[in-house]
């Protein structure tokens, strides 16, 4: 594995950890509260997170070239963003 392999790869674990923190504290924060705003906030980081995952595991076990993968990534953290975005603005 190349080094840059490898900074990808723990990258991707410390955006897996830290992403997943703050879409299980939002969708807590959502369970105790029902505000329904902050459940699209756990949703969107869900995405955001989600997205980056998928990337990652695309380009290390597909054929699929890199830029595929960052299609999908890039795709998948504009509607991650664009959801969290309506969480600020939701009444």
């Amino acid at each position: 594995m190349s080094q840059i392999t490898t900074a990808v790869v723990a990258l991707k674990t410390v955006t897996l950890v830290l992403g997943g923190l703050i879409t299980f504290f939002a969708f807590q924060a959502y369970r105790r509260t029902r505000a329904a705003p902050l459940r699209s906030l756990a949703i969107g980081f869900g995405i955001v997170t989600l997205g980056s995952i998928i990337a990652g595991v695309v380009d290390q076990f597909s054929t699929v070239p890199l830029g595929s993968a960052l299609v999908v990534e890039s795709f998948l953290t504009a509607i991650g963003f664009g959801v969290v975005l309506y969480s600020l603005y939701h009444d």
